[in-house]
C-alpha cells in the first residue's frame, strides 16, 4: 500500500511552520498508511474518521476533534450519511512552533510524562468559531496568513491548556521511547484492534519481515498466533466478566461466523463458549 505523506502532498514545498488546509473527500479511505510530517489538528467536519498509532486509537464524529503527533499511523475516513462526504480542517503545525510556544510562555516541564501520539478533544462555540476563522485566514494571503496563524496557533494552544492542562503539548515533543519499548508497546497497544501484520509494522517504522523477527523474539510466537489467542482470552473475558452471548461477541474479536468462533474457542479451552460460561 502507498503511504501518503502529509502535509506534502497538499501543501506546496518547503513546508511552512504553520498551516491549514480544508481536506474534503467523497471516497471512503481504510487503514490508509499516513506519514505526518508535522503535528496535526484534524476539526472534523462531516464523517467519521479513525486513526491508529503506535500507542492510542480514536475514532471521532463531527463532535469531536483530534491533535496528532507526527509520525506513523493507519487512517480510515467515513462519509457522512446526510452528504455523502468527509470533511475536515487540518492545521499543520512544526515541533519549532511548539517549542516557541513553551519558551515564550515558559510552560515548566513535567518530571513524569507518558508519551501520546493523540488527542480527542469536545467541540463547543468558542471551537467551532475559531474553526471558522482560520478558514477564512487560509483564503488570505502567505504573508498575512503567516502572522495571522502564528496568532492563531497560541490562541488554540492557550485555550486547551486552559481546559485541559500543559501534559498534551510536552508529550507533543517528547522524545520517543527507544525502538524495543515502543515496539512492545505498540503490539500490546493493538492486540485487539484486528491490524495486519504489514499495518502492524508500518506503526513500527518496520519492514515486515524486521518485525516478524522482533515478534518471535519479544513473544516466542508467530503474530499470527499471539494475537488469535489475545482475542480468544479476550472473548473469555467477556463471556465470563461481562456474561456477554457468543452471538453477541464473535464478529468483535475477529470471527466471521459464529460457528469458527465456536470451534476455535474449543480448541484453545477444551470446551465450547457456553459451557465455560456456565462452570
Amino acid at each position: 500500500m502507498k503511504t501518503v505523506h502529509l502535509p506534502q502532498e497538499l501543501l506546496s514545498a518547503p513546508l511552512p511552520l504553520l498551516a491549514v488546509f480544508e481536506y474534503e473527500s467523497g471516497t471512503e479511505m481504510s487503514k490508509q498508511q499516513i506519514l505526518l510530517q508535522t503535528n496535526t489538528f484534524s476539526f472534523l467536519q462531516e464523517g467519521t474518521k479513525e486513526v491508529f498509532f503506535d500507542n492510542a486509537s480514536c475514532i471521532i464524529d463531527p463532535k469531536r476533534f483530534l491533535l496528532m503527533k507526527s509520525g506513523n499511523c493507519l487512517m480510515t475516513e467515513k462519509l457522512s450519511d446526510n452528504f455523502e462526504r468527509y470533511r475536515s480542517v487540518l492545521f499543520f503545525f512544526q515541533n519549532d512552533a511548539i517549542l516557541d510556544f513553551i519558551r515564550k510562555f515558559e510552560l515548566d516541564p513535567l518530571e513524569t510524562l507518558q508519551r501520546r501520539a493523540t488527542y480527542s478533544f469536545d467541540y463547543n462555540s468558542y471551537l467551532h468559531g475559531f474553526v471558522h476563522s482560520i478558514l477564512h485566514i487560509s483564503k488570505l494571503s502567505k504573508t498575512v496568513q503567516e502572522a495571522l496563524l502564528q496568532v492563531k496557533f497560541e490562541e488554540i494552544m492557550l485555550y486547551l491548556i486552559a481546559q485541559n492542562g500543559t501534559s498534551f503539548i510536552h508529550s507533543l515533543v517528547a522524545e520517543r521511547d527507544d525502538h524495543t519499548q515502543r515496539f512492545i508497546q505498540t503490539v500490546q497497544q493493538n492486540r485487539l484492534n484486528k491490524l495486519r501484520v504489514e499495518e502492524l509494522a508500518f506503526l513500527c517504522d518496520m519492514s515486515v519481515s524486521t518485525f516478524k523477527r522482533a515478534f518471535e523474539k519479544h513473544f516466542n510466537s508467530a503474530p499470527g498466533k499471539w494475537f488469535h489467542d489475545k482475542r480468544l482470552e479476550y472473548s473469555a473475558f467477556l463471556l465470563k466478566s461481562e456474561s456477554k452471548r457468543p452471538s453477541d461477541i464473535y464478529e468483535e474479536v475477529g470471527y466471521e461466523t459464529l460457528s469458527n468462533f465456536i470451534q476455535a474457542f474449543k480448541v484453545k479451552f477444551g470446551v465450547t463458549p457456553k459451557q465455560y460460561q456456565q462452570n
